[in-house]
């Protein structure tokens, strides 16, 4: 009896293990954070002027990208002692014009740039229209209506249109504006940056300047 029954244990755990696995629905749980003000963001969509007026960013004064550097100074146990009471780094020609060639030196640019477009257009159209019938004729007779009018007609019609549209842009500026020498370059030109920023009664106005220029 005790070796009936092991016989029936060992063939149902084999009958289990032959069965295929169950597979089972992986549930991955995601959390979406919903703005009280905007909404919900999971889903890029994009409204166009709405957009892109979120994403402008206008410049202010003190922006750290357009502020000024400082050239860096060398560790003091670099400096060779000379016994000397001038320092040679700082020596000057007597003939130099004193241009600068170093991160840090100051230049300063005139502005002096004028644009100016124009733009005209001329429309000349015309158009005529005519119809005419000639009497209707009987027996070689018009035919008349109560003896005065006959069946006939002349119809003139013209149109004309005439326009003109002309438009005109100009900008100009004039001014002066100090930069900064924020790199020099291996052909030995300069990478110049600076800003300004004028308060008016309406407000305030900035010019931003960066670019090459020659050292010469």
């Amino acid at each position: 009896m005790k070796r009936i029954c092991l016989l029936a244990l060992i063939t149902t755990m084999s009958g289990c293990a032959m069965l295929e696995p169950i597979e089972t629905d992986e549930v991955t749980q995601a959390t979406t954070v919903v703005d009280a003000v905007e909404g919900d963001k999971s889903k890029d969509e994009s409204s166009g002027i709405v957009d892109t007026l979120r994403g402008r960013n206008d410049p202010v004064a003190g922006d750290p990208a357009w502020a000024p550097i400082h050239p860096k100074q060398k560790p003091e146990h670099y400096a060779a002692a000379t016994g000397s009471l001038f320092s040679p780094e700082h020596i000057t020609d007597l003939y130099d014009d004193s241009k600068p060639r170093g991160i840090g030196d100051i230049i300063t640019v005139t502005l002096d740039e004028t644009t100016s477009a124009t733009k005209s257009a001329n429309a000349d159209l015309s158009k005529t229209n005519e119809a005419q019938m000639d009497p209707l004729q009987v027996g070689g007779e018009e035919l008349k209506v109560g003896g005065k009018y006959n069946f006939s007609y002349d119809l003139n019609n013209t149109n004309t249109f005439a326009g003109d549209s002309s438009a005109k842009q100009s900008n100009s500026i004039s001014g002066y504006i100090t930069v900064e020498v924020i790199e020099v370059l291996a052909n030995g030109n300069l990478v110049i940056r600076g800003e300004k920023w004028m308060t008016l009664n309406t407000g305030d106005e900035y010019i931003r300047l960066s670019g090459t220029i020659r050292p010469d």
